[in-house]
């Protein structure tokens, strides 16, 4: 493996928790527009888009797609709620690890992203409680596109945008909780990097087919020998 350049993160279940916030606020947002108060977990799985848990639970409960201006209203609804439910949520927390390993990975000089099911504004929401906004200069999102590998590529050519290039992939790794985590960076040549942080054991994601499997992100990233000089 080439020293990397770029690392993309997921968000929930690899570095934060929120602590049901999410779920929350699709509910509220399902109820205020619809006056079914749905509960995603129920016909959605860890890892996909907030578009694809908005139109598959819609499906779902009302036995049809959504109208354009449905989902529109759907969306709007969750996104006004997101940040009540999340500063107020008692469950939210920073993962282990993620404080002390961000500002070390910056300060070494590698570009850090982020690779997520949400749509672009609630992924900075779900952020911003931890201050971990500041760690990150660009990303790819649910509101990008609905398949993860397209949102994955997406960062990627982002990163290669700050670098003035186009960015070998085989130099990103990307950091996950769950097998579409893994299946997208496959898809894309990046090197698929798990942690058993949410709702995966290490089994799991390693049958998933993980180049390397970490416990949490306490665990070292499979980074060149001494890229970490401050690490204490």
């Amino acid at each position: 493996m080439e020293e990397p350049l770029a690392i993309l993160f997921d968000i929930d279940g690899t570095l934060i928790s929120t602590g049901g916030a999410g779920a929350r606020s699709w509910r509220w947002a399902f109820d205020y527009v619809l006056g079914v108060p749905a509960d995603i977990g129920q016909f959605s799985e860890a890892g996909m888009t907030d578009p694809q848990v908005a139109r598959g639970t819609f499906v779902a409960v009302l036995g049809r797609p959504p109208e354009d201006r449905e989902l529109g209203k759907l969306m709007a609804a969750y996104l006004d709620r997101l940040p009540t439910e999340v500063e107020t949520s008692v469950g939210y927390r920073v993962l282990d690890g993620v404080k002390e390993l961000l500002p070390r990975l910056c300060r070494e000089g590698f570009l850090l992203g982020i690779t997520t099911g949400a749509v672009e504004a609630a992924a900075h929401m779900k952020l911003a409680r931890a201050d971990l906004n500041r760690f990150f200069c660009f990303g790819g999102y649910g509101s990008d596109s609905e398949d993860r590998a397209g949102l994955t590529d997406r960062a990627i050519q982002g990163a290669g945008g700050i670098l003035g290039r186009p960015l070998d992939p085989g130099r990103v790794l990307v950091v996950g909780d769950t097998p579409l985590d893994i299946e997208a960076a496959r898809a894309v040549g990046a090197i698929p990097v798990a942690v058993a942080s949410g709702h995966y054991g290490e089994g799991e994601l390693k049958e998933a087919g993980a180049d390397y499997v970490l416990a949490s992100l306490r665990d070292p990233l499979p980074l060149p020998d001494g890229w970490d000089k401050g690490r204490s």
